[in-house]
């Protein structure tokens, strides 16, 4: 049994068909690269995933339960976490804050008055990017002062105090500078090997050769082709994508 199944989603908005009986399945612990040209379908997709969207058409089964047209709070409660391309952190807050935002532990005072475990929070998250192996030498400073490979980092670190079993990341390493590439492709190989899933969504190649095992070709709304990556290339996966090949 997959982790993920997903068999035959459709998705229409009006006249436009932007998924097409889209079907792959996702295996424990395994990097899905997704790639396809702008307007393939994949993000629709993975917002069918989270619960975004309702399909038209297919189904969706997650560690062997149907979870089709369910709220994206419940998908996420079941273990699937979206890492969404604008990160949603808040950039004046510091990065033990941004970890547990809007979901922070408590303690009473005397036993009454519910306030904030600032301890706990502070001792949760340096565990949780010492587990990632994340590098933010001052986690106190604003986040927003961060470079964008640490506020991946952070994002990571967030998803995972969920407990996931898989995670979805849009273009991670888009418009980061190549020392930043490495290090969130280090923390998306940390997740692999914790044995969660992710699955990539990126227009970057070389990213999608360095860390994925398998690579699905969206184009149009189908999927045109899912292959292993060790046994591919990029210039096949280029005519996938362009409709070359």
């Amino acid at each position: 049994m997959s982790l993920l199944e997903i068999r035959g989603i459709s998705k229409r908005f009006g006249s436009i068909e932007a998924l097409r009986e889209v079907s792959f399945a996702v295996e424990a612990g395994e990097v899905m690269a997704v790639v396809g040209d702008n307007g393939a379908g994949k993000s629709t997709l993975m917002k069918v995933i989270t619960g975004v969207y309702r399909p038209d058409g297919g189904e969706i089964r997650f560690r062997g339960e149907p979870i089709t047209g369910l709220e994206p709070g419940d998908i996420r409660r079941r273990g699937i976490e979206m890492i969404y391309q604008d990160l949603a952190l808040a950039p004046q807050q510091d990065v033990p804050s941004n970890i547990f935002l809007g979901r922070e532990p408590v303690r009473r005072v005397l036993g009454l008055f519910p306030v904030i475990d600032r301890k706990t929070i502070d001792r949760e998250a340096h565990a949780m990017l010492h587990k990632l192996g994340a590098r933010i030498p001052d986690i106190y400073a604003e986040v927003g002062t961060l470079s964008g490979g640490q506020q991946q980092s952070v994002a990571i670190a967030r998803a995972l105090t969920f407990d996931p079993k898989l995670v979805i990341m849009d273009e991670p390493t888009a418009a980061l500078a190549v020392r930043e590439v490495e290090h969130v492709l280090d923390l998306i190989r940390e997740l692999k090997r914790q044995g969660i899933a992710v699955i990539l969504i990126s227009h970057r190649l070389t990213d999608v050769f360095a860390v994925s095992d398998r690579i699905v070709t969206l184009r149009q709304g189908r999927v045109i082709s899912e292959e292993v990556t060790a046994r591919t290339d990029m210039q096949r996966i280029v005519a996938h994508i362009v409709g070359a090949a």
